[in-house]
């Protein structure tokens, strides 16, 4: 009797995980369509006419490659593209940069005042784009910075900072204070100590940030909308923003163009992928 109650026991047991199993693979998968659909409907919106995008019933149509060809010839997508890619980068490096001394100093020194300045930095993020327009660009005009790629750069950078320091502080919280004292024993400055030892057992940590600042700045449209100037200084998403007006919008160039906008972002991603599950995870843990 004890050994057909076991047995029905396991049974119920096993029965349960198979449907537990089964609805969190539907769940995934349900997911995971719903993650996929608008990136495969922009790709295939691409090689569509415009005729055959609002067709009904919706059919593939003719594909064709028009749609790249007057992105790349009749716009300044390559313009756009470049003054993305210079803003993307400087606003990465310098955020980065700064975002890791800041991270680095707030979890080896004590000061008075560094849990407030920590908040702060967390309630800076708290503030829409929309709240820092106006006295950005008055700062801005007042330093002649207005048009330029600094002056949007130290704009993406007022935003990125905040938040790439609380992420490195975590990670750094998570290497142990030991490798501290044997670059000071070894006669290493603080300076000597976190370049050599602490930013390379940091690399994950710095994959993660990088990751998040590039692909911050390589998609912000307010600031870059207000502080650039003139066709030649937009970036990509307010050249893109020309394809739609008032009473058209061109969805051939805009889907066309979203997608090479991709790329960067996809190879940015390949480059640190070895390190961003870790990096976003292990500064979560707090090291001894």
């Amino acid at each position: 009797m004890s050994a057909r109650i076991r047995t029905s026991s396991r049974a119920r047991r096993s029965a349960r995980s198979r449907l537990a199993s089964a609805g969190l693979h539907t769940t995934l998968v349900f997911a995971g369509v719903i993650a996929v659909f608008p990136v495969a409907w922009v790709a295939l919106t691409s090689f569509k006419t415009d005729r055959d995008t609002w067709a009904r019933p919706q059919t593939l149509g003719r594909l064709g490659f028009e749609n790249y060809r007057q992105v790349l010839g009749d716009t300044q997508f390559g313009t756009w593209f470049a003054n993305s890619l210079i803003v993307a980068a400087g606003t990465t490096a310098f955020s980065v940069f700064i975002a890791a001394t800041a991270g680095y100093a707030a979890s080896r020194m004590r000061f008075p005042g560094q849990r407030p300045l920590m908040w702060l930095f967390l309630i800076v993020q708290m503030f829409p784009a929309a709240v820092l327009i106006v006295p950005l660009y008055n700062v801005m005009s007042g330093l002649g910075l207005l048009n330029t790629y600094g002056g949007l750069i130290l704009a993406q950078c007022t935003v990125a900072v905040s938040y790439c320091a609380w992420m490195l502080k975590g990670y750094f919280d998570s290497i142990p204070t030991d490798i501290d004292e044997a670059g000071r024993i070894d006669g290493l400055t603080p300076f000597g100590t976190f370049w050599r030892l602490i930013v390379p057992l940091a690399k994950p940590g710095i994959a993660a940030t990088v990751f998040y600042a590039f692909v911050t700045a390589w998609g912000e449209f307010a600031f870059a909308s207000i502080l650039m100037q003139g066709e030649d200084k937009f970036t990509l998403p307010v050249g893109m923003s020309t394809f739609v007006s008032d009473f058209r919008a061109e969805w051939g160039l805009l889907t066309a163009s979203s997608v090479l906008v991709m790329v960067p972002t996809a190879v940015v991603f390949f480059l640190v992928q070895r390190h961003l599950v870790a990096g976003l995870t292990s500064g979560g843990v707090k090291g001894s």
